[in-house]
């Protein structure tokens, strides 16, 4: 049982543990992934929007120093210090270049770098035609990458000088550095919280498989006594109660099985025990040679007994197994009844039983003759056991709902009440039968309620103590088409 609580954890709870952590997991570092690249793209577009504001209001600056001296002139001074102190603010640098690319005023004073080189015509075009954005070293004037930004500054429509504004772009890794930082973090803790509460869900979730497998070992052991808790309405509580159910049904077989076993073994046991036992009498001269022939009669019909049993249960093995196919007719049930009457009229008049119902009209059914036959007789074979002497049984019909329903009754000593309900079990006999009926061995009314249910019918008893007992079973009526088609052609014959 271990074992199996152990394969079975190994297999799916550790399955559905390790696929729940790698979907958060996977999670974590997508929703990780998106946050760093949004974060990055907003901070990236915030230091450009920055920038640009910078490069305006320098341009602002460069526009209002040149308007004093009628653009004709740039004031170098007061231009430069209105650079650095705009690119304080935001750890910049500004620097004004003439339509040729070389840099005519820096915030860095005279020393600046940009001074020695020549910015790129590509870079002066796209400024001049409305704005450069760029993100690297500008083509080698830094050593590393800067956010640039480029605007004209113009007298009219003429573009006079183009402003640039420049600032390192370090600082955007350093916060997407800080940023993992703290998402790692995040997604540690998140990790632990999410695998704790996966486990006791994961747990909670095989918990029921885990029992069924140990119930199911256990009914292989053939203990059925085990059962599964089945709370709430989800699929494993509903596979819990479909596991019950088969659970009872498999204890009810169990049941059913050694009872059979059972019952087969002691009705085996006793005829057999008289045969073997009256064999030997004769065989050792227990038995004088003149009850010969009275003690082989005897064991004749203890052989016989075996077969009708034998008969009885190859017959109910064939209906179990669905071999049995039914060959529905039409045919006239009273008819039938009638024969089988007949077939114990010596019975019958050594009892000096009265029979009524026999002058019936005929009435017609859809069914099996053969196995209906095989009903009748049982009923009929039944009554004619347990009718008092000089009793009666009788017959009587019903139609509805379209279905025939056939009675029959003997007056006797009735069934007691708490014996109905198993009349119909294997190998079953009231006390009272076991006294008057030497020869049955308990199994024709189980294969009547067979054969009957087969039919999709019913079988039903009444009874009333020192009174009588009846049986009534259903079985579907010939169609009224095919009753009045057959009554057509009927009528010139009769005429």
């Amino acid at each position: 049982m271990s074992r199996i609580k152990q394969n079975l954890k190994k297999s799916l709870f550790n399955r559905y543990f390790a696929i729940c952590s790698a979907v958060i997991l996977a999670t974590l570092v997508l929703m990780g992934g998106l946050v760093i690249g949004f974060s990055a793209s907003y901070f990236s577009e915030t230091s450009r929007s920055a920038l640009r504001k910078n490069a305006e209001q320098a341009a602002q600056v460069t526009i209002v120093g040149m308007s004093d001296y009628d653009y004709m002139k740039i004031p170098v001074s007061t231009v430069q210090n209105g650079y650095r102190i705009i690119s304080s603010t935001t750890e910049s640098d500004i620097f004004l270049v003439n339509l040729d690319g070389k840099t005519l005023i820096c915030s860095e004073g005279e020393n600046c770098s940009h001074r020695t080189y020549i910015i790129s015509e590509n870079i002066m075009q796209e400024a001049i035609s409305g704005e450069y954005d760029g993100f690297g070293t500008l083509e080698g004037i830094y050593e590393t990458s800067h956010y640039t930004v480029g605007i004209p500054i113009k007298h009219g429509d003429i573009t006079i000088a183009v402003l640039f504004a420049s600032t390192e772009a370090t600082d955007v890794w350093f916060f997407i550095m800080d940023l993992m930082d703290i998402i790692f973090l995040c997604a540690l803790i998140a990790t632990a919280v999410s695998s704790v509460a996966i486990y006791f869900v994961t747990n909670s979730m095989t918990k029921p498989l885990r029992e069924m497998a140990a119930a199911a070992k256990s009914f292989s052991t053939g203990d059925f006594t085990v059962r599964v808790p089945a709370e709430g309405e989800d699929e494993i509580a509903q596979l819990a109660r479909s596991f019950n159910h088969m659970a009872d049904s498999m204890a009810d077989l169990e049941s059913v099985r050694r009872s059979f076993i059972a019952n087969v073994s002691h009705e085996l046991k006793t005829p057999m025990m008289t045969i073997g036992g009256f064999i030997d009498g004769i065989l050792d001269g227990t038995v004088p040679p003149e009850k010969h022939k009275q003690y082989l009669g005897v064991v004749s019909e203890e052989v016989k007994r075996l077969s009708r049993m034998v008969k009885s249960m190859l017959s109910i093995a064939r209906i179990e197994a669905g071999d049995m196919k039914l060959n529905p007719t039409d045919f006239d049930i009273n008819e039938l009844v009638c024969r089988t009457v007949f077939a114990f009229e010596q019975k019958i008049e050594e009892k000096k039983l009265e029979i009524i119902g026999l002058e019936s009209d005929e009435v017609f059914v859809n069914a099996d003759s053969d196995l209906i036959h095989q009903v009748v007789y049982n009923l009929i074979d039944n009554a004619v056991k347990f009718v008092n002497e000089e009793g009666c049984i009788s017959f009587s019909y019903a139609a509805k709902d379209g279905k025939v329903f056939v009675s029959v009754r003997n007056t006797g000593s009735g069934i007691a009440q708490q014996e109905l309900p198993r009349l119909f079990d294997r190998f079953y006999k009231t006390d009272k039968s076991r006294s008057l009926d030497k020869t049955g061995v308990g199994l024709g009314l189980y294969i009547v309620q067979t054969i009957v249910n087969q039919h999709k019918g019913d079988l039903l008893v009444k009874s009333v103590e020192g009174e009588y007992t009846e049986f009534t079973f259903s079985v579907p009526a010939t169609d009224p088409k095919v009753l009045k088609e057959r009554n057509k052609r009927r009528l010139p014959d009769e005429n």
